[in-house]
């Protein structure tokens, strides 16, 4: 008889506050990577200007702060979101369904940016291209740490 690891409601708890501490180490890594490109550290401004309706140069950095951190400790338990219902389809836990899951995330990061937030910005059209390029490396940044510290962590439980 095969035996099947028990998965309780507080194991899948315990997931998503794994996803939470992932998503906040990430995000420290992040700020790295954002540091060195010459738009990265931009798009927290644009978020902050699209939610104040003021040009990213205008909008209140306290606020793009807080809109970056939050975003990036919730993005976390997202990918284990992510993880699960990928799992859930495929089959179960794999390597293949890690990568497919981090994937999606990255898509749906990229994307949600790219398309609808970078779009209200009001920026000149000639930096959007390297903003799009800057954000799409720091998101990968963010998903390199997350995943694996997903997969460490859903070890421990």
């Amino acid at each position: 008889m095969e035996s099947v690891p028990l998965v309780t409601a507080l194991t899948v708890s315990l997931r998503f506050g794994i996803g939470v501490a992932a998503g906040v180490v990430a995000t420290v890594v992040m700020d790295l990577v954002m540091a060195r490109l010459p738009e990265g550290e931009t798009p927290p401004f644009i978020a902050s200007g699209v939610l104040t309706d003021s040009a990213p140069q205008n909008a209140p950095e306290r606020l793009a702060s807080v809109v970056h951190y939050i975003a990036g400790w919730l993005t976390g338990p997202l990918f284990v979101w992510v993880l699960f219902t990928t799992e859930g389809l495929l089959g179960g836990p794999s390597i293949v369904v890690a990568v497919l899951a981090a994937a999606v995330l990255y898509t749906l990061m990229v994307g949600f940016f790219v398309f609808a937030v970078l779009p209200r910005s009001r920026l000149p059209s000639a930096r959007v291209p390297d903003i799009r390029r800057d954000w799409a490396i720091s998101a990968a940044g963010y998903l390199l740490v997350l995943v694996p510290l997903v997969a460490l962590g859903f070890r421990l439980v």
